[in-house]
């Protein structure tokens, strides 16, 4: 009993006093915020004709859809062209943002506006990958996925080290501002009407949390409060990030055990038929290639099943999981060259990636900082000189010991 007892504080302990898996959320918003720009950017020149007000799914037809089931979406709030150009904007630039992590909570809210507004508004224009980013961009706003890898990390870590050299800290003013603008915001389309229901309260839920968040934080004469609200924010990742993950498994076993169900799927024959279809092959003679070979047809059909189902049971197994799991990423991206799917192969992978062991994902970490080292540091100073010429302190006997000395790492 003492053991168990112990156990559960241990458990309580770990799942309050930090947010677990910074490293695979920071791979969650950067995966899904990277798909849905670049799906924004590669669709913009078709923007109008998939959600604009002269969509072959008209603005009347989607406000009584909208009236019906009661889904969020800004751009029924005005039909004018000029409205339809700014929430379209703000999709882009908030994608832009929350992928760069600066101001990620506020950006996250931005985001889910941007994503829940786009597809509810034409909702026959979606496929399996954007019902997942619609799911994820919910699921985003209640992590705190800007722990690592993001502009907000850069800054804290910079606030950390004045604080530590001058013994304080700069005033934050860029993000009060950002506070009083989505609030103005938010309060003209509350006395305009066009905001009522459960989602006038989750986002004036949302905006007021960001402002105690900020009032505790500087304001507070003790550490107990800032505490408290690390815990809870601490608990709500926990479960968010818990609901991302079973939500992939969800997905998975799913789609697994309707395929187990369908003739095509049993008799191996179900990856034969999409690679004969002109809208699935964008290359057709690779998709011929592929389709001539009845063999791996089989095993590609089999396989698809095999993994689809057994993955949620191999998360005990961290060596199987790993395995699978490089298996599923590569079946995805080899959809989305073979099939066409880009988007749906993007968004499949960024919600694998949930499941990528952290030390994996630090030493990626790790490549893409040095590359960009090399790709934008500054060039030696050697290099910048005029050939023959060579700074006085370079002619020192330390450097003609150590040539490196004084040149940045």
């Amino acid at each position: 009993m003492n053991r168990f007892a112990l156990s559960a504080s241990r458990g309580i302990t770990r799942v309050t006093e930090s947010a677990l898996g910074p490293y695979q959320t920071a791979v969650i918003r950067i995966g899904f915020s990277a798909t849905w720009l670049l799906f924004l950017l590669r669709e913009y020149p078709h923007r109008q004709e998939m959600y604009g007000p002269d969509a072959p799914w008209s603005w009347d037809l989607a406000q009584q859809l909208i009236a019906g089931n009661h889904a969020f979406t800004a751009l029924m709030w005005s039909d004018s062209q000029v409205w339809f150009e700014i929430v379209y904007a703000l999709a882009v630039l908030s994608s832009a943002l929350l992928l760069m992590g600066w101001r990620t909570r506020a950006m996250s809210v931005l985001f889910m506006v941007g994503v829940l507004s786009l597809q509810n508004r034409s909702v026959f224009m979606g496929d399996g990958g954007d019902n997942v980013i619609h799911l994820m961009a919910i699921y985003l706003v209640f992590t705190r996925c800007g722990q690592v890898w993001s502009l907000d990390a850069r800054r804290q870590r910079r606030a950390r080290e004045a604080h530590a050299r001058a013994g304080r800290t700069a005033d934050d003013r860029v993000g009060p501002a950002l506070w009083g603008v989505l609030g103005l915001f938010l309060a003209s389309v509350t006395f305009t009407g066009r905001l009522s229901g459960g989602w006038l309260v989750v986002f004036w839920g949302l905006w007021a949390v960001q402002g105690l968040w900020w009032l505790v934080g500087r304001r507070a004469r003790t550490a107990e409060p800032r505490i408290l609200l690390d815990v809870v924010a601490n608990l709500v990742h926990n479960a968010a990030l818990l609901v991302i993950m079973a939500e992939a498994c969800l997905i998975y076993a799913t789609a697994g055990w309707y395929k187990i169900q369908g003739s095509r799927w049993q008799d191996g024959t179900a990856v034969y038929y999409p690679l004969h279809l002109d809208y699935f092959s964008p290359w057709p003679a690779l998709s011929d290639l592929l389709a001539a070979n009845g063999t791996m047809v089989m095993l590609v059909t089999y396989g698809t099943v095999i993994v689809q189902v057994a993955f949620p049971f191999t998360l005990f197994n961290r060596r199987v999981k790993n395995v699978l799991l490089a298996a599923m990423m590569t079946e995805h991206a080899v959809i989305a060259v073979v099939l066409g799917l880009p988007f749906f192969s993007l968004a499949m992978i960024a919600a694998d990636a949930v499941f990528l062991p952290t030390s994996f994902l630090r030493r990626l970490g790790g490549w893409a900082a040095r590359a960009r080292g090399r790709l934008f540091s500054p060039l030696p100073k050697d290099d910048r000189t005029v050939p023959g010429q060579r700074a006085e302190e370079e002619r020192t006997p330390e450097t003609a010991e150590h040539p490196h000395v004084g040149f940045r790492a």
